[in-house]
């Protein structure tokens, strides 16, 4: 098998106005296409990336919480590329975006901070 690269991530949010605000005008994601799922009482809204990845956004009726902290197994969290994380955090911080410390891998010697959505998704921002 040869995996060609990632199709898209989906993220289940509990307040889908809220969500959706925070990645399309706040995140500035792209929407593709929205369709409401009446048998499963769900939106679904794909968002592109800078043309190349999709996250699919749904809302479900009361869904479960997501464990966080302490981390839990499962996907740790998400990561978008900058060019500059200074002003991506600067950006973030104007819309009350709690980023942490701008931190350095000290493998790659690559910049990086985590924030998190309005569920408390944790993501992260690495600069190129």
């Amino acid at each position: 098998m040869k995996l060609n690269k990632i199709h898209h991530i989906a993220v289940i949010c509990s307040d889908y106005e809220r969500s959706k605000d925070f990645y399309v005008r706040i995140l500035g994601l792209k929407p593709i296409n929205e369709v409401y799922r009446e048998e499963r009482d769900s939106y679904k809204l794909d968002l592109e990336v800078n043309g190349q990845y999709q996250i699919e956004l749904f809302s479900f009726p009361e869904p479960a919480v997501r464990p966080s902290y302490p981390e839990a197994a499962g996907l740790r969290h998400l990561a978008f590329e900058v060019d500059d994380i200074e002003d991506a955090v600067q950006y973030l911080t104007r819309f009350q975006v709690n980023v942490e410390a701008v931190r350095v891998d000290p493998v790659t010697n690559k910049k990086f901070t985590f924030f998190a959505d309005p569920d408390g998704l944790p993501l992260e921002l690495y600069e190129r």
